[in-house]
């Protein structure tokens, strides 16, 4: 998929996702992790308040993709790592952001993903995801249903699947989910890493 992704799923946002993607990116500061990175759509995207970004993807074809990104000129700092998004080689606590956009959606494991995500983040950090789930109206949702058969076997993509219910049961904060998007197919997550010192304190 990788040779044809940008211009697929740059229709997709066009039309149907609307700029998920860019709210995402405009939530991370400091470290980020960014699982499934891809073809490296979001690294242009980062801005000054994050210092680095660690971009995970199991693709060689995608990151290859992402580092003529990389070299066309990026804002921020990129280390670019092949390697499963399940089982991250990160130490624990130590990221800041975590970022998702467009991956829940082709994971084998999310309860893993969301597992490894609050591991790797400091305690108050923030996972910020933008996914595709089940739209609010109902002629849509059920269509979405019919044909996810073909597009899990197809593409991986599990078109229904709701990515706020993987990131409570990991432990997270829920502190913000929007619904965007044509049929508002389109889930805008902010979930908190809680923090027992910033909690002792009252908060």
């Amino acid at each position: 998929m990788a040779a044809h992704y940008d211009r697929q799923i740059g229709r997709f946002e066009r039309f149907v996702l609307g700029d998920a993607r860019k709210w995402a990116v405009d939530q991370a500061h400091g470290r980020v992790v960014e699982i499934a990175v891809g073809t490296g759509l979001n690294l242009p995207l980062y801005g000054d308040d994050v210092d680095y970004v660690i971009g995970v993807d199991i693709s060689t074809a995608m990151l290859d993709q992402a580092r003529v990104k990389v070299s066309e000129g990026v804002k921020t700092e990129v280390d670019l790592r092949l390697g499963d998004v399940q089982a991250l080689d990160v130490p624990d606590e130590c990221v800041d952001t975590l970022v998702s956009t467009y991956a829940f959606c082709t994971i084998p494991d999310p309860d893993r993903v969301a597992s490894e995500a609050f591991r790797v983040l400091v305690p108050g950090g923030r996972f910020v995801l933008a996914e595709h789930g089940p739209s609010t109206n109902t002629v849509v949702r059920a269509l979405m249903k019919a044909v996810e058969p073909l597009s899990v076997r197809f593409g991986a993509d599990h078109l229904t699947r709701e990515p706020v219910g993987y990131l409570e049961n990991a432990g997270f904060l829920i502190d913000e989910v929007q619904r965007s998007g044509r049929g508002g197919i389109v889930f805008r997550v902010v979930a908190r890493k809680p923090d027992p010192e910033w909690t002792a304190l009252g908060h």
